[in-house]
């Protein structure tokens, strides 16, 4: 992958909390931005203003199964779906190839098998506009922050560089790429996952402590991560993409 270009953002819809964290892991190792989500619901809300490459979309799931959640997808954008399942009969397959699916990958699988498709069908799709037509952003600002994800370096209002971990920058993004949204433990755990060795609940309530002092310049100032008591945590500033 050219190192000149944002990496390609790639979002997941698994129930399965074993299956998602492996994908999400096996991705954002392997150089790629990551989403996981559980359900239909949390898909649209993903792809609400977040631009997306591509998508890897489990079938059995619940409410809105896998095929017309594909089939609904298809009709707005033409980001490139995978379809997953463990359902690996040739109807199934045909099924999620004839209303939109651009491959299927039957469970289980190898994570070498997981890459290889991911990666050539972001090969034959490129050129398209990531959902939802959006232009890939190279810089997110922030309440006079700014954010570098090319250089992924962040630079505070009055100019100052601001040191990151790898673990807090995940964290950072998670959070940017769902603005104005609260998120649980679990999805912030599965963003840092891959950073944090024997991370758990603790861990990233000590992690987003790390990241709410790093960001508040002024401690007269509301924090820009707000605790959501018995949720989650919301980043609360508005941002913009360039």
């Amino acid at each position: 992958m050219d190192s000149d270009l944002l990496p390609e953002h790639v979002l997941i819809v698994e129930d399965d909390q074993g299956m998602r964290t492996l994908m999400l892991r096996t991705l954002r190792e392997n150089g790629y931005r990551v989403m996981g989500v559980r359900d239909g619901r949390e898909m649209w809300a993903a792809l609400d203003g977040n631009p997306i490459d591509l998508v890897l979309l489990d079938v059995l799931l619940p409410g809105a199964n896998g095929l017309d959640l594909c089939r609904a997808l298809r009709a707005k954008s033409k980001v490139p779906i995978i379809i997953v399942s463990a359902r690996g009969q040739e109807m199934d397959r045909v099924i999620g190839l004839e209303i939109g699916a651009d491959d299927y990958i039957a469970k289980p699988f190898g994570q070498k098998e997981l890459l290889a498709r991911v990666r050539a069908l972001l090969r034959r799709s490129a050129g398209l506009a990531p959902f939802p037509g959006h232009s890939k952003a190279d810089v997110i600002r922030f309440d006079g922050w700014q954010l570098d994800l090319r250089r992924r370096e962040l630079l505070e209002p009055a100019g100052a560089v601001v040191d990151l971990s790898a673990a807090e920058y995940d964290l950072l993004v998670s959070f940017l790429e769902n603005p104005q949204r609260v998120l649980g433990r679990q999805r912030l755990l599965e963003s840092s996952r891959a950073r944090v060795s024997g991370i758990n609940d603790r861990s990233i309530d000590v992690l987003i402590s790390r990241l709410r002092r790093k960001l508040q310049t002024n401690g007269s100032l509301p924090p820009l991560i707000r605790t959501i008591r018995g949720v989650g945590y919301m980043f609360c500033a508005e941002m913009e993409r360039r």
